[in-house]
Protein backbone atom coordinates (compact mmCIF):
# COMPACT_ATOMS: atom_id res chain seq x y z
CA UNK A 1 0.00 0.00 0.00
CA UNK A 2 0.85 3.80 -0.45
CA UNK A 3 2.02 5.52 2.48
CA UNK A 4 -0.82 8.53 2.92
CA UNK A 5 -0.17 11.75 4.85
CA UNK A 6 -1.25 10.93 7.93
CA UNK A 7 0.57 7.02 7.86
CA UNK A 8 3.74 9.03 7.05
CA UNK A 9 3.45 11.71 10.32
CA UNK A 10 2.47 8.63 12.23
CA UNK A 11 5.75 6.59 11.56
CA UNK A 12 7.47 10.03 12.48
CA UNK A 13 6.32 10.38 15.88
CA UNK A 14 6.92 6.42 16.15
CA UNK A 15 10.45 6.78 14.89
CA UNK A 16 10.73 9.97 17.19
CA UNK A 17 9.57 8.31 20.44
CA UNK A 18 11.24 4.80 19.79
CA UNK A 19 14.71 6.36 19.50
CA UNK A 20 14.23 8.95 22.37
CA UNK A 21 13.40 5.06 24.08
CA UNK A 22 16.63 3.58 23.17
CA UNK A 23 19.14 6.14 23.86
CA UNK A 24 17.75 6.07 27.17
CA UNK A 25 19.68 2.62 27.26
CA UNK A 26 23.35 2.87 29.16
CA UNK A 27 26.50 3.25 27.04
CA UNK A 28 28.23 0.87 29.77
CA UNK A 29 26.94 -2.30 31.50
CA UNK A 30 25.97 -5.49 30.36
CA UNK A 31 22.77 -6.81 28.81
CA UNK A 32 20.23 -7.70 30.94
CA UNK A 33 19.34 -11.45 32.53
CA UNK A 34 16.68 -11.80 30.03
CA UNK A 35 19.29 -11.27 26.97
CA UNK A 36 21.87 -12.99 28.32
CA UNK A 37 19.41 -16.20 29.05
CA UNK A 38 18.24 -16.05 25.61
CA UNK A 39 21.63 -15.92 23.76
CA UNK A 40 22.99 -18.80 25.98
CA UNK A 41 19.45 -20.83 25.00
CA UNK A 42 19.79 -20.22 21.01
CA UNK A 43 23.45 -21.94 20.90
CA UNK A 44 22.61 -24.74 23.29
CA UNK A 45 19.21 -25.38 21.46
CA UNK A 46 20.31 -24.53 17.80
CA UNK A 47 24.17 -25.18 17.77
CA UNK A 48 23.42 -27.72 14.70
CA UNK A 49 20.12 -26.61 13.19
CA UNK A 50 22.09 -23.24 12.45
CA UNK A 51 24.31 -24.66 10.46
CA UNK A 52 21.74 -27.24 8.65
CA UNK A 53 19.70 -24.59 7.70
CA UNK A 54 22.66 -22.47 6.50
CA UNK A 55 23.58 -25.43 4.08
CA UNK A 56 20.23 -25.58 3.16
CA UNK A 57 20.04 -21.72 2.35
CA UNK A 58 23.46 -22.06 0.37
CA UNK A 59 22.32 -24.82 -2.01
CA UNK A 60 20.70 -22.52 -4.26
CA UNK A 61 22.04 -20.67 -6.31
CA UNK A 62 21.22 -16.64 -6.41
CA UNK A 63 23.87 -15.27 -8.47
CA UNK A 64 21.86 -12.11 -10.29
CA UNK A 65 20.93 -12.95 -13.81
CA UNK A 66 20.85 -10.19 -15.99
CA UNK A 67 18.25 -11.39 -18.24
CA UNK A 68 15.71 -12.84 -15.72
CA UNK A 69 14.25 -9.69 -12.69
CA UNK A 70 14.81 -10.95 -9.70
CA UNK A 71 11.26 -11.70 -8.57
CA UNK A 72 11.63 -14.08 -11.62
CA UNK A 73 14.65 -16.09 -10.81
CA UNK A 74 13.65 -19.53 -10.35
CA UNK A 75 16.95 -19.94 -8.25
CA UNK A 76 15.50 -16.63 -6.28
CA UNK A 77 12.14 -18.47 -5.82
CA UNK A 78 13.12 -21.22 -4.65
CA UNK A 79 15.61 -19.74 -2.25
CA UNK A 80 12.71 -17.52 -0.81
CA UNK A 81 10.56 -20.68 -0.82
CA UNK A 82 12.45 -22.34 1.17
CA UNK A 83 12.71 -19.29 3.42
CA UNK A 84 9.38 -19.50 3.73
CA UNK A 85 8.97 -22.97 5.13
CA UNK A 86 11.57 -22.58 7.56
CA UNK A 87 10.01 -19.45 9.21
CA UNK A 88 6.74 -20.92 9.28
CA UNK A 89 8.42 -24.59 10.60
CA UNK A 90 10.07 -21.72 13.24
CA UNK A 91 6.76 -20.68 14.01
CA UNK A 92 7.44 -17.01 12.42
CA UNK A 93 5.55 -14.91 10.07
CA UNK A 94 6.20 -14.73 5.88
CA UNK A 95 5.27 -12.08 3.57
CA UNK A 96 6.91 -12.10 -0.19
CA UNK A 97 7.20 -9.11 -2.31
CA UNK A 98 8.99 -10.43 -4.83
CA UNK A 99 12.43 -8.89 -4.99
CA UNK A 100 12.08 -8.74 -0.72
CA UNK A 101 10.75 -11.14 1.66
CA UNK A 102 9.86 -10.14 4.88
CA UNK A 103 10.19 -12.89 8.48
CA UNK A 104 8.81 -11.68 11.59
CA UNK A 105 7.94 -11.82 14.98
CA UNK A 106 5.88 -10.26 17.00
CA UNK A 107 2.98 -7.68 16.40
CA UNK A 108 3.08 -3.57 17.37
CA UNK A 109 3.52 -0.48 15.18
CA UNK A 110 7.30 0.21 17.23
CA UNK A 111 9.43 -2.23 15.16
CA UNK A 112 13.24 -3.25 14.88
CA UNK A 113 14.43 -4.32 11.56
CA UNK A 114 17.38 -6.85 10.74
CA UNK A 115 18.53 -6.43 7.03
CA UNK A 116 20.17 -8.99 5.05
CA UNK A 117 20.16 -10.25 1.43
CA UNK A 118 19.88 -13.34 -0.27
CA UNK A 119 21.85 -12.90 -3.24
CA UNK A 120 25.71 -13.55 -3.80
CA UNK A 121 28.34 -12.66 -6.05
CA UNK A 122 29.50 -14.70 -9.15
CA UNK A 123 31.97 -17.38 -8.41
CA UNK A 124 33.96 -19.95 -10.06
CA UNK A 125 33.27 -23.65 -9.28
CA UNK A 126 36.54 -24.64 -10.65
CA UNK A 127 38.67 -22.65 -7.39
CA UNK A 128 36.59 -24.90 -4.84
CA UNK A 129 37.36 -28.03 -3.29
CA UNK A 130 33.51 -28.70 -3.68
CA UNK A 131 30.81 -27.14 -5.36
CA UNK A 132 30.22 -23.31 -4.25
CA UNK A 133 26.88 -24.23 -3.71
CA UNK A 134 27.43 -26.90 -0.96
CA UNK A 135 28.22 -26.50 2.18
CA UNK A 136 31.87 -27.27 3.18
CA UNK A 137 31.78 -28.27 6.99
CA UNK A 138 35.13 -31.33 6.31
CA UNK A 139 37.98 -29.82 4.03
CA UNK A 140 39.14 -27.34 6.57
CA UNK A 141 38.14 -27.96 9.93
CA UNK A 142 36.10 -25.47 12.07
CA UNK A 143 35.63 -23.55 8.52
CA UNK A 144 31.85 -23.92 7.11
CA UNK A 145 33.02 -22.83 2.86
CA UNK A 146 30.53 -21.76 0.74
CA UNK A 147 29.48 -18.78 -1.65
CA UNK A 148 27.15 -16.75 0.81
CA UNK A 149 28.53 -18.23 4.11
CA UNK A 150 29.91 -15.13 5.09
CA UNK A 151 27.86 -13.15 2.88
CA UNK A 152 25.34 -12.81 3.49
CA UNK A 153 23.58 -16.27 4.21
CA UNK A 154 25.21 -16.96 7.30
CA UNK A 155 23.70 -13.70 8.92
CA UNK A 156 20.39 -14.99 7.62
CA UNK A 157 20.44 -18.42 9.08
CA UNK A 158 21.34 -16.65 12.80
CA UNK A 159 18.71 -14.35 12.51
CA UNK A 160 15.85 -17.16 11.77
CA UNK A 161 17.30 -18.29 15.00
CA UNK A 162 17.84 -15.84 17.08
CA UNK A 163 13.90 -15.05 16.58
CA UNK A 164 12.82 -18.54 17.02
CA UNK A 165 14.91 -18.26 20.65
CA UNK A 166 13.15 -15.52 21.69
CA UNK A 167 10.17 -17.47 21.43
CA UNK A 168 10.81 -20.33 23.03
CA UNK A 169 11.28 -18.66 26.11
CA UNK A 170 8.00 -16.26 25.76
CA UNK A 171 10.32 -13.05 25.66
CA UNK A 172 7.89 -10.32 26.28
CA UNK A 173 8.17 -8.44 22.85
CA UNK A 174 7.17 -4.68 23.13
CA UNK A 175 8.33 -4.38 19.35
CA UNK A 176 7.13 -6.38 16.52
CA UNK A 177 10.92 -7.63 14.68
CA UNK A 178 11.76 -7.85 11.06
CA UNK A 179 13.99 -9.82 9.17
CA UNK A 180 14.08 -8.30 5.49
CA UNK A 181 15.43 -10.35 2.75
CA UNK A 182 16.41 -8.49 -0.33
CA UNK A 183 16.96 -10.74 -3.53
CA UNK A 184 19.43 -8.52 -5.51
CA UNK A 185 21.78 -6.25 -3.16
CA UNK A 186 24.96 -7.36 -5.37
CA UNK A 187 23.67 -5.89 -8.36
CA UNK A 188 20.58 -3.89 -8.42
CA UNK A 189 19.38 -1.74 -5.73
CA UNK A 190 16.52 -0.36 -7.55
CA UNK A 191 13.85 -2.91 -6.78
CA UNK A 192 14.63 -2.23 -2.86
CA UNK A 193 14.23 1.72 -3.68
CA UNK A 194 10.72 0.75 -5.42
CA UNK A 195 9.59 -1.51 -2.63
CA UNK A 196 10.80 1.65 0.35
CA UNK A 197 8.50 3.96 -1.55
CA UNK A 198 5.17 1.95 -0.69
CA UNK A 199 6.15 -0.05 2.67
CA UNK A 200 6.45 1.54 5.80
CA UNK A 201 10.08 0.39 7.49
CA UNK A 202 10.86 -0.82 10.84
CA UNK A 203 11.65 2.56 12.71
CA UNK A 204 15.24 1.43 13.81
CA UNK A 205 17.18 -1.42 11.87
CA UNK A 206 20.46 -3.62 11.76
CA UNK A 207 22.25 -4.52 8.87
CA UNK A 208 23.69 -7.96 9.16
CA UNK A 209 26.21 -7.53 5.96
CA UNK A 210 29.67 -6.04 7.32
CA UNK A 211 31.45 -5.88 10.46
CA UNK A 212 32.15 -5.28 14.13
CA UNK A 213 31.40 -3.53 16.42
CA UNK A 214 29.05 -1.65 14.62
CA UNK A 215 29.69 0.49 10.78
CA UNK A 216 28.27 3.95 11.18
CA UNK A 217 30.07 4.78 8.06
CA UNK A 218 30.62 3.32 4.53
CA UNK A 219 32.55 4.96 1.63
CA UNK A 220 30.81 5.92 -1.85
CA UNK A 221 31.22 3.41 -4.70
CA UNK A 222 32.74 4.10 -7.94
CA UNK A 223 33.88 3.13 -10.68
CA UNK A 224 36.63 4.67 -13.56
CA UNK A 225 36.81 2.55 -16.48
CA UNK A 226 38.77 3.41 -19.28
CA UNK A 227 39.11 1.51 -23.09
CA UNK A 228 42.09 1.18 -24.53
CA UNK A 229 41.77 1.43 -28.56
CA UNK A 230 41.58 -0.82 -31.05
CA UNK A 231 45.25 -1.42 -32.40
CA UNK A 232 46.51 1.84 -31.23
CA UNK A 233 50.12 1.45 -32.54
CA UNK A 234 50.80 -1.23 -35.39
CA UNK A 235 53.18 -3.61 -33.48
CA UNK A 236 56.69 -4.39 -34.28
CA UNK A 237 58.01 -6.37 -36.80
CA UNK A 238 60.67 -7.89 -34.78
CA UNK A 239 60.96 -6.59 -31.25
CA UNK A 240 58.60 -8.34 -28.39
CA UNK A 241 55.71 -6.36 -28.00
CA UNK A 242 52.53 -7.33 -25.91
CA UNK A 243 49.71 -8.91 -27.76
CA UNK A 244 47.60 -9.68 -25.10
CA UNK A 245 46.64 -8.72 -21.38
CA UNK A 246 43.53 -10.06 -19.48
CA UNK A 247 42.30 -10.39 -16.00
CA UNK A 248 39.19 -10.43 -13.47
CA UNK A 249 36.19 -11.58 -12.96
CA UNK A 250 33.73 -8.98 -11.59
CA UNK A 251 33.76 -5.78 -9.97
CA UNK A 252 33.33 -5.65 -6.38
CA UNK A 253 36.41 -8.35 -6.39
CA UNK A 254 40.34 -7.94 -6.22
CA UNK A 255 41.11 -10.27 -9.14
CA UNK A 256 43.46 -12.99 -8.74
CA UNK A 257 43.97 -14.17 -12.36
CA UNK A 258 45.65 -12.29 -14.87
CA UNK A 259 47.27 -13.33 -18.03
CA UNK A 260 49.76 -11.72 -20.78
CA UNK A 261 51.11 -12.62 -24.05
CA UNK A 262 53.97 -11.22 -25.40
CA UNK A 263 55.04 -11.86 -29.21
CA UNK A 264 58.74 -12.20 -30.56
CA UNK A 265 59.72 -12.90 -26.94
CA UNK A 266 62.77 -13.85 -26.28
CA UNK A 267 64.77 -16.47 -23.79
CA UNK A 268 66.57 -12.84 -22.28
CA UNK A 269 63.23 -11.22 -21.47
CA UNK A 270 61.73 -14.22 -19.89
CA UNK A 271 64.52 -14.54 -17.73
CA UNK A 272 64.20 -10.26 -16.80
CA UNK A 273 60.37 -11.21 -16.14
CA UNK A 274 60.83 -13.92 -13.77
CA UNK A 275 63.53 -11.68 -12.21
CA UNK A 276 61.51 -9.14 -11.72
CA UNK A 277 57.92 -11.01 -10.69
CA UNK A 278 60.10 -13.34 -8.09
CA UNK A 279 60.35 -10.16 -5.91
CA UNK A 280 56.59 -9.71 -5.61
CA UNK A 281 54.86 -11.49 -2.18
CA UNK A 282 52.07 -13.25 -2.53
CA UNK A 283 52.24 -14.01 -6.54
CA UNK A 284 52.90 -17.21 -8.30
CA UNK A 285 53.51 -17.49 -11.72
CA UNK A 286 53.69 -19.93 -14.77
CA UNK A 287 55.32 -19.43 -18.09
CA UNK A 288 54.94 -21.30 -21.06
CA UNK A 289 56.57 -20.74 -24.78
CA UNK A 290 54.27 -21.10 -28.07
CA UNK A 291 56.03 -20.66 -31.23
CA UNK A 292 58.13 -17.38 -30.36
CA UNK A 293 55.22 -15.91 -27.80
CA UNK A 294 55.32 -15.94 -24.26
CA UNK A 295 52.36 -16.94 -22.04
CA UNK A 296 52.78 -15.73 -18.98
CA UNK A 297 49.59 -16.62 -16.19
CA UNK A 298 49.31 -15.12 -13.24
CA UNK A 299 47.66 -15.91 -9.65
CA UNK A 300 47.17 -13.69 -6.67
CA UNK A 301 44.38 -13.64 -4.39
CA UNK A 302 41.02 -12.59 -4.71
CA UNK A 303 39.44 -10.42 -1.76
CA UNK A 304 36.41 -7.84 -1.24
CA UNK A 305 37.45 -5.41 -3.68
CA UNK A 306 36.58 -3.00 -0.64
CA UNK A 307 39.51 -4.25 1.09
CA UNK A 308 42.27 -4.24 -1.51
CA UNK A 309 44.66 -5.11 1.33
CA UNK A 310 43.32 -8.38 1.90
CA UNK A 311 44.05 -9.47 -1.40
CA UNK A 312 47.22 -9.79 -4.12
CA UNK A 313 45.97 -7.99 -7.03
CA UNK A 314 47.03 -10.33 -10.07
CA UNK A 315 46.38 -7.35 -12.79
CA UNK A 316 48.49 -4.64 -10.89
CA UNK A 317 50.99 -7.21 -10.49
CA UNK A 318 51.27 -9.12 -13.50
CA UNK A 319 51.99 -5.37 -15.08
CA UNK A 320 54.34 -5.08 -13.06
CA UNK A 321 56.11 -7.94 -13.78
CA UNK A 322 56.60 -6.69 -17.49
CA UNK A 323 57.80 -3.33 -15.95
CA UNK A 324 61.35 -4.80 -17.27
CA UNK A 325 61.27 -2.33 -20.42
CA UNK A 326 59.15 0.56 -22.54
CA UNK A 327 56.43 -1.22 -24.04
CA UNK A 328 54.98 -0.40 -27.94
CA UNK A 329 51.24 1.16 -27.29
CA UNK A 330 49.85 -1.70 -29.39
CA UNK A 331 46.12 -1.91 -27.16
CA UNK A 332 47.66 -4.41 -24.98
CA UNK A 333 50.71 -2.62 -24.73
CA UNK A 334 49.84 0.46 -23.80
CA UNK A 335 47.07 -1.20 -21.66
CA UNK A 336 50.31 -2.40 -19.55
CA UNK A 337 52.25 0.75 -19.61
CA UNK A 338 48.74 2.87 -17.89
CA UNK A 339 48.56 0.44 -14.88
CA UNK A 340 52.49 0.79 -14.43
CA UNK A 341 52.53 4.65 -15.02
CA UNK A 342 49.05 5.58 -13.52
CA UNK A 343 48.02 2.80 -11.33
CA UNK A 344 51.26 0.36 -9.82
CA UNK A 345 50.55 -2.03 -6.75
CA UNK A 346 49.60 0.19 -4.57
CA UNK A 347 45.75 0.52 -4.03
CA UNK A 348 45.14 4.16 -3.00
CA UNK A 349 45.58 6.43 -6.25
CA UNK A 350 49.12 7.61 -4.80
CA UNK A 351 50.18 7.18 -8.68
CA UNK A 352 47.35 9.28 -10.41
CA UNK A 353 47.91 12.72 -10.48
CA UNK A 354 46.44 14.09 -7.51
CA UNK A 355 43.25 11.85 -6.67
CA UNK A 356 45.10 10.34 -3.56
CA UNK A 357 43.09 11.45 -0.07
CA UNK A 358 41.98 9.99 3.29
CA UNK A 359 39.96 11.07 6.23
CA UNK A 360 40.68 10.91 9.22
CA UNK A 361 37.77 8.04 10.30
CA UNK A 362 36.51 6.87 7.31
CA UNK A 363 40.04 6.59 5.87
CA UNK A 364 41.58 6.29 2.71
CA UNK A 365 40.44 6.15 -0.52
CA UNK A 366 41.34 3.11 -2.37
CA UNK A 367 41.80 2.66 -6.32
CA UNK A 368 41.66 -1.08 -7.52
CA UNK A 369 42.15 -2.84 -11.03
CA UNK A 370 39.06 -5.37 -10.67
CA UNK A 371 38.48 -6.34 -14.31
CA UNK A 372 39.78 -6.15 -18.28
CA UNK A 373 37.47 -6.75 -20.42
CA UNK A 374 37.14 -6.70 -24.90
CA UNK A 375 34.38 -4.51 -25.67
CA UNK A 376 32.13 -5.16 -28.78
CA UNK A 377 31.37 -2.80 -31.81
CA UNK A 378 33.37 -1.79 -34.69
CA UNK A 379 35.50 0.43 -32.72
CA UNK A 380 36.70 -2.84 -30.04
CA UNK A 381 39.57 -1.87 -27.80
CA UNK A 382 40.07 -3.18 -23.98
CA UNK A 383 38.14 -1.56 -21.20
CA UNK A 384 39.99 -1.50 -17.57
CA UNK A 385 37.77 -0.98 -15.07
CA UNK A 386 38.85 0.48 -11.77
CA UNK A 387 36.87 0.27 -8.34
CA UNK A 388 37.00 3.23 -6.69
CA UNK A 389 35.56 3.26 -3.10
CA UNK A 390 35.63 7.13 -1.67
CA UNK A 391 35.40 8.35 1.60
CA UNK A 392 34.38 12.49 2.47
CA UNK A 393 36.57 14.79 2.27
CA UNK A 394 36.56 15.27 -1.04
CA UNK A 395 32.89 16.52 -3.74
CA UNK A 396 32.33 14.39 -6.55
CA UNK A 397 32.81 17.03 -9.06
CA UNK A 398 36.42 17.80 -7.65
CA UNK A 399 37.41 13.67 -7.68
CA UNK A 400 36.23 13.73 -11.07
CA UNK A 401 38.22 16.60 -11.91
CA UNK A 402 41.33 15.21 -11.09
CA UNK A 403 40.85 12.27 -12.90
CA UNK A 404 40.47 13.80 -16.17
CA UNK A 405 43.54 16.14 -15.61
CA UNK A 406 45.63 12.80 -14.83
CA UNK A 407 44.03 10.97 -17.80
CA UNK A 408 44.69 13.98 -20.45
CA UNK A 409 47.93 14.07 -19.10
CA UNK A 410 48.77 10.19 -19.89
CA UNK A 411 46.94 10.53 -22.91
CA UNK A 412 49.31 13.50 -24.26
CA UNK A 413 52.24 10.70 -23.66
CA UNK A 414 50.40 7.80 -24.93
CA UNK A 415 47.11 7.64 -27.07
CA UNK A 416 44.06 8.97 -27.10
CA UNK A 417 41.67 6.48 -24.67
CA UNK A 418 38.66 5.20 -26.85
CA UNK A 419 35.99 5.92 -24.00
CA UNK A 420 36.08 7.33 -20.47
CA UNK A 421 33.39 6.69 -18.15
CA UNK A 422 33.55 8.10 -14.42
CA UNK A 423 30.84 6.94 -11.99
CA UNK A 424 31.44 8.19 -8.62
CA UNK A 425 29.15 7.14 -5.62
CA UNK A 426 28.70 9.06 -2.42
CA UNK A 427 30.28 8.00 1.03
CA UNK A 428 27.67 8.00 3.47
CA UNK A 429 27.33 8.33 7.22
CA UNK A 430 24.93 7.51 10.11
CA UNK A 431 24.72 10.15 13.01
CA UNK A 432 21.63 9.04 14.33
CA UNK A 433 21.96 5.47 15.53
CA UNK A 434 20.37 5.66 19.36
CA UNK A 435 20.95 1.78 19.23
CA UNK A 436 24.36 1.79 19.44
CA UNK A 437 24.67 1.46 23.06
CA UNK A 438 23.17 -2.01 23.15
CA UNK A 439 25.18 -3.23 20.42
CA UNK A 440 28.61 -1.71 22.00
CA UNK A 441 28.19 -3.60 25.31
CA UNK A 442 26.41 -6.64 24.07
CA UNK A 443 29.79 -7.14 21.72
CA UNK A 444 31.74 -6.11 24.61
CA UNK A 445 30.92 -8.66 26.43
CA UNK A 446 30.20 -11.40 24.42
CA UNK A 447 33.84 -10.94 23.00
CA UNK A 448 35.89 -9.31 25.97
CA UNK A 449 36.43 -6.31 23.97
CA UNK A 450 37.59 -2.93 25.98
CA UNK A 451 35.96 0.23 24.85
CA UNK A 452 34.31 -0.80 21.97
CA UNK A 453 33.94 1.89 18.88
CA UNK A 454 31.57 1.92 15.54
CA UNK A 455 34.07 2.01 12.67
CA UNK A 456 33.72 2.77 8.75
CA UNK A 457 34.14 0.31 6.03
CA UNK A 458 35.00 0.56 2.09
CA UNK A 459 31.56 -1.40 1.16
CA UNK A 460 28.36 -0.06 0.53
CA UNK A 461 25.55 -2.26 2.57
CA UNK A 462 21.75 -1.49 2.43
CA UNK A 463 21.89 0.57 5.84
CA UNK A 464 22.08 3.34 3.32
CA UNK A 465 18.39 3.12 2.21
CA UNK A 466 16.78 2.30 5.84
CA UNK A 467 16.14 4.58 9.17
CA UNK A 468 18.31 4.68 12.00
CA UNK A 469 20.58 1.59 10.58
CA UNK A 470 24.19 0.60 11.06
CA UNK A 471 25.74 -2.71 10.69
CA UNK A 472 26.63 -5.33 13.25
CA UNK A 473 28.86 -8.16 12.35
CA UNK A 474 28.70 -10.95 10.40
CA UNK A 475 32.87 -10.73 10.40
CA UNK A 476 34.86 -9.39 13.45
CA UNK A 477 37.16 -6.39 13.42
CA UNK A 478 40.86 -7.05 11.90
CA UNK A 479 40.09 -10.42 10.04
CA UNK A 480 39.86 -11.08 6.71
CA UNK A 481 36.64 -10.72 4.94
CA UNK A 482 35.91 -13.44 2.41
CA UNK A 483 32.61 -12.27 1.15
CA UNK A 484 33.15 -12.13 -2.68
CA UNK A 485 36.46 -14.44 -2.51
CA UNK A 486 37.03 -17.59 -4.06
CA UNK A 487 37.53 -18.79 -0.56
CA UNK A 488 34.25 -17.90 1.20
CA UNK A 489 33.78 -19.21 4.47
CA UNK A 490 32.80 -18.37 8.40
CA UNK A 491 33.69 -20.69 11.26
CA UNK A 492 31.60 -22.51 13.38
CA UNK A 493 33.10 -20.34 16.31
CA UNK A 494 31.94 -17.16 14.34
CA UNK A 495 28.60 -18.25 13.25
CA UNK A 496 27.44 -19.39 16.98
CA UNK A 497 29.14 -16.36 18.25
CA UNK A 498 26.84 -14.12 16.06
CA UNK A 499 23.73 -16.35 16.69
CA UNK A 500 24.29 -15.35 21.19
CA UNK A 501 24.84 -11.42 19.93
CA UNK A 502 21.82 -11.31 17.11
CA UNK A 503 19.74 -12.80 20.14
CA UNK A 504 21.11 -10.91 22.61
CA UNK A 505 20.66 -7.39 20.30
CA UNK A 506 16.91 -7.94 19.19
CA UNK A 507 16.10 -9.13 23.21
CA UNK A 508 17.08 -6.20 24.81
CA UNK A 509 15.92 -3.51 22.07
CA UNK A 510 12.44 -5.17 21.30
CA UNK A 511 11.38 -6.44 24.73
Amino acid sequence: MRINRSARSLAMAISLAWAASATAAPASGVPGDAAIGAAKHAVTAYRDDVVDTLAKLVSYNTVADKDVPCERNPQHQAFKAYLKQEAERLGLDFADYGCVAVVGLGKGEERVGLVAHGDVQPVDPGKWKKSPFELDRTSEPGRLLARGAEDDKGPIATALYAMKSLKDLQVPLSRRIELYVYMAEESDWAPLEAFIKTHPLPQMNITLDAEYPAVTAEKGYGTLAVTLPKSATPPPATEPWVKDFKGGFFGSQIPEDAQAVIANATPALETQIRARAGKQAGMHYQFEWKDKSLLVTAKGLSAHSSKPEDGVNAISMLADALAVQAWADTTAGALVNFLNEMVGTGYYGEKFGSIAYRDAFMGPMTFAPTVIRQRDGEAGGTELAINIRRPQGKTAAQLSNEINAALAQWQGAHVQLANIDVKIGDPWVQNDAPQLPVLMKTFAYFTGAKDPKPLAIGGGTNSRLFPHAVSFGPAMPHTVYTGHSEHEFITTKQLLLNLEMYTAVLAELAR
